[in-house]
């Protein structure tokens, strides 16, 4: 795996690790220097050499700088001459780090490679509301739309492809649009809910949340189970994300064929239990599980890809152990 090393002034570096882990999970082989009013340069390039030293793999290593001109670009810059496999890549910011990230979980990808593909992803990640403040060449350039599809026409095997189901209370948010997107690699997401498709500006809010080519659309929940029988969507691969287990085992029992789920989050509230840091569940929640789990749905419960799973018939057993005790 490519090592990484965050470099920059101050501790922009560090926090920019720190929300990565965030978003993307805790990841090995990355390391921080951050540059300190106190520190010449001799000093930094020391630290730069100790921070390549603690890496695994020093042959692949990949440097992301905060400043090309800066201190921290200078000294990388100096050290890597010399070393040919080693790449640097400034403008550090965090859908760079994330992109990153993703990228080297391909383990044949050297330093170089993922330097390349950086520069571009890194771009992406600067983008203006309202839209109409982007540069003119961009929003002069002609968009094609397509056309309606006829209804009755037979895409694919008819039949559209769940690639992944979560229950997350904050639907689309960093960790869905990038860490999930980038693993799972969807051609929409779609979020069902009843509250959300009939309120404008959430709706709004998470169409514009969408990651760079991946469309988000909002549907009440009869119109997902429509969808689900329509063959013009057999082409089509999606995730689908859902506020709680309610609005999951409606869908399920409209027809929706759903067997596996990813529980991201679930918020607290009043008469709920806290289970974990970022799930909360309360009566109704563990009926609706219960039921799913009765209609053969197999839950795992983590925040990223790379987190372990929760033992989920442990956190039902917590909460209504918890519940009972409370009356």
């Amino acid at each position: 795996m490519v090592g990484i090393v965050l470099a920059s002034h101050g501790e922009l570096a560090a926090g920019v690790r720190q929300t990565g882990s965030m978003v993307f999970g805790d990841q090995e082989n990355v390391a921080v220097v951050s540059l300190e009013p106190s520190m010449g340069p001799d000093d930094f390039r020391a630290k730069l050499e100790e921070a390549v030293s603690q890496l695994e793999d020093q042959e692949q290593v990949l440097f992301l700088v905060d400043l090309w001109g800066g201190t921290p670009f200078n000294q990388t810059s100096a050290l890597i001459k010399g070393h040919d496999t080693w790449a640097i890549v400034t403008g550090l910011n965090l859908p760079m780090l994330i992109e990153a990230y993703s990228a080297r979980m391909d383990a044949s990808k050297t330093a170089h490679e993922i330097a390349a593909h950086l520069v571009g992803e890194g771009r992406k990640g600067v983008r203006v509301l309202p839209e109409a403040l982007e540069p003119a060449a961009a929003a002069a350039a002609p968009v094609a739309k397509a056309g309606a599809i006829a209804p009755g026409t037979v895409l694919g095997d008819g039949h559209i492809k769940i690639a992944h189901v979560r229950i997350d209370t904050r639907l689309l948010h960093g960790q869905v649009a990038t860490t999930w997107t980038k693993t799972i690699a969807p051609d929409r997401i779609i979020v069902v809910s009843d509250g959300v498709a009939h309120d404008d500006l959430r709706k709004t809010m998470i169409e514009q949340a969408a990651p760079p080519g991946v469309p988000a659309n909002v549907v009440p929940i009869s119109k997902m189970i429509e969808v689900t029988k329509d063959p013009r969507f057999g082409a089509t691969k999606v995730m689908l994300l859902f506020e709680n287990p309610q609005d999951l085992l409606a869908a399920i029992k409209g027809g929706v064929d759903i067997k596996k789920v990813n529980i991201g989050s679930m918020a607290h509230s009043v008469g709920k239990v806290v289970v974990t840091n970022a799930v909360a569940m309360g009566a109704d929640d563990v009926k609706a599980i219960e039921e799913l789990k009765s209609l053969g749905v197999e839950f795992e419960v983590r925040k990223v890809p790379s987190d372990s799973s929760e033992n989920i018939d442990a956190m039902l057993k917590k909460v209504k152990a918890d519940l009972a005790a409370q009356k």
